[in-house]
């Protein structure tokens, strides 16, 4: 139980951290930003459950005001802007993530990238588009075609996903607790 919720702790601290990598703000107002690879991270390593639950608990974190997200971002306002759908998104994206690693028995790595693709693009981007229509007074098509300039770089975190993924499990066989 202990060991669990340090895990948790420690994959929530690490979707902090990479907020402070340095955004880009693109003009439908939603920043490209490293977290994302943070929660396919928490998914593929963590599993679905403690994945999902980790970035509950940073969600919980920047809720409570603390500027966590990407550009220092924090607070229930958060909720008003069009990332709504996103953030959202979230601990969706890690859940399913981390429940193909666990079910798929494909090399660790594959089943990384194959996660990420189906938890950090096609998940998140349905949520983030339904949050970017309600937010922008858009149709869905329209904001679907404002996210279409993330996914070259949402397709590079994938990769990185199963390789960071694939190379954990290679040199910490027992850290990675999406494969029992």
């Amino acid at each position: 139980m202990e060991r669990s919720v340090t895990q948790i702790a420690l994959f929530a601290a690490l979707i902090a951290v990479l907020g402070l990598v340095p955004q880009i703000t693109l003009i439908s107002g939603v920043p490209i930003t490293a977290q994302s690879l943070g929660v396919m991270l928490c998914g593929t390593v963590l599993g679905a459950r403690k994945g999902a639950l980790a970035v509950l608990l940073f969600l919980l974190l920047v809720m409570l005001g603390l500027p966590l997200l990407s550009g220092g971002r924090g607070g229930i306002g958060v909720l008003a802007g069009p990332t709504v759908g996103f953030i959202v998104g979230f601990p969706v994206a890690a859940f399913l993530a981390g429940l193909v690693v666990e079910k798929w028995r494909a090399p660790v790595g594959v089943a990384a990238f194959a996660g990420s693709v189906l938890g950090g693009i096609v998940a998140m981007y349905a949520c983030g588009t339904v949050g970017m229509a309600l937010v922008l007074d858009k149709t869905l098509p329209e904001a679907a075609l404002l996210n279409t300039p993330f996914l070259a770089g949402d397709l590079i975190k994938t990769v990185l996903a199963g390789l960071i993924t694939n190379g954990l499990a290679r040199v910490r066989p027992g850290a990675l607790l999406s494969r029992p």
